[in-house]
């Protein structure tokens, strides 16, 4: 891996990809619009996860916040299953991962609606949820999208044709 400087194309940097952002955090590097999903940042010191993960603006939010969550034809969570997810349903994962540095764990993963629609194959559904900021469990940090929730309330299904994944809903 190589780390260039922006302007110019120079190699500041090069060697592992851990090391490479380890080093980069340490350096002070601004990394906010850095695409470090799937990256190991647990060794980096002095990394402000408010500079690179702009979800924790949810921490913020009084009331009730909404979310989406990728099912598979079953209803479930495409990458794990387990919940059968239904609309006007509550649901609860009280051992909800609680770590800001896993990307994925136990909970009830929802994203931002991008996320899910990168994600999404044909036969997935995206639901519409809703929570508190005191329902969340962990918003990892430099996340792409995902995030973990200890208690929700399905709200409502996406219509797959007004956000422009399918073109009618025979192709779902």
């Amino acid at each position: 891996m190589e780390i260039k400087e922006r302007w110019t194309g120079e190699v500041l940097w090069e060697g592992c990809v851990r090391e490479g952002l380890i080093a980069a955090a340490r350096s002070g590097a601004d990394l906010s619009r850095a695409y470090l999903s799937g990256a190991d940042l647990s060794g980096a010191l002095g990394v402000n996860p408010n500079l690179v993960t702009p979800l924790l603006l949810m921490f913020d939010q009084p009331g009730e916040i909404r979310a989406y969550k990728l099912v598979n034809s079953s209803f479930e969570g495409p990458f794990r299953g387990g919940i059968a997810y239904e609309v006007g349903k509550f649901y609860d994962v009280p051992n909800a991962d609680t770590n800001s540095s896993s990307e994925c764990g136990a909970g009830i993963n929802l994203a931002t609606l991008d996320w899910c629609m990168r994600e999404w194959i044909k036969g997935y559904r995206i639901l519409v949820a809703e929570f508190t900021a005191a329902d969340i469990a962990a918003i990892p940090t430099a996340t792409d999208g995902k995030f973990r929730v200890r208690r929700c309330k399905i709200v409502a299904e996406k219509d797959l044709v007004e956000i422009g994944l399918i073109e009618n809903w025979n192709e779902s």
